[in-house]
């Protein structure tokens, strides 16, 4: 589901009061009036937002991607050419190349993180002696039985590898309850899992 956009100022004002056009925008922002490039954000900026939201699917890439937009509008603001086409439409053709970037980084980071995994791709010699399956499935089931939230952040933990900081973005739990849940969990799997007489 989209976030919410706030709805894009229509216009900056002139002195006179007057809104300023599209045109006048600009020609200051060619000229590099710090001013027009304001004016530009404001009026383009929910837009360009929700392109990228729409084609990425995550909220920070989307931002990220809008910032870069407008970094490439200032920096390449000598390269706009009126008769080729309106501000409006030069900022949203930056924002495609700038998601079709975003997207192209996205597959080489995958690629990258396959072919990491299958290069340290370690096999257990002792996977499939009978008592490594015993103790797997032994785990599966106490895990299985821990409260939910515990539960989801050792699988969080164990199965996906990620880091408590990570755990607490994804599931937009504050990092202390995440580590409260960890640390409830492990004692929950240690008391259950231990052979009577030891700890």
């Amino acid at each position: 589901m989209s976030p919410q956009l706030s709805p894009a100022v229509p216009s900056t004002r002139a002195c006179g009061g007057e809104p300023l056009a599209d045109e006048e925008i600009a020609r200051g922002l060619v000229a590099g009036d710090e001013a027009c490039l304001d004016a530009a954000y404001r009026r383009w900026s929910a837009l360009v937002h929700s392109l990228a939201w729409r084609s990425l699917g995550d909220a920070r890439e989307a931002e990220d991607v809008s910032q870069q937009v407008f970094l490439g509008v200032w920096r390449g603001r000598a390269g706009y050419r009126p008769e080729r086409g309106t501000l409006g439409g030069w900022i949203v053709g930056i924002t495609r190349r700038r998601i079709a970037d975003s997207l192209a980084a996205r597959t080489r980071r995958l690629r990258l993180a396959a072919a990491a995994g299958s290069e340290l791709s370690v096999v257990d010699p002792d996977r499939d002696r009978p008592e490594a399956v015993l103790d797997r499935v032994l785990v599966r089931g106490e895990l299985a039985r821990l409260p939910a939230p515990q539960q989801r952040v050792l699988r969080l933990t164990f199965y996906e590898d990620l880091t408590q900081t990570q755990i607490a973005e994804r599931t937009g739990w504050p990092l202390g309850t995440v580590k409260s849940h960890a640390r409830r969990g492990m004692q929950r799997l240690r008391v259950r899992l231990e052979p009577p007489g030891e700890g």
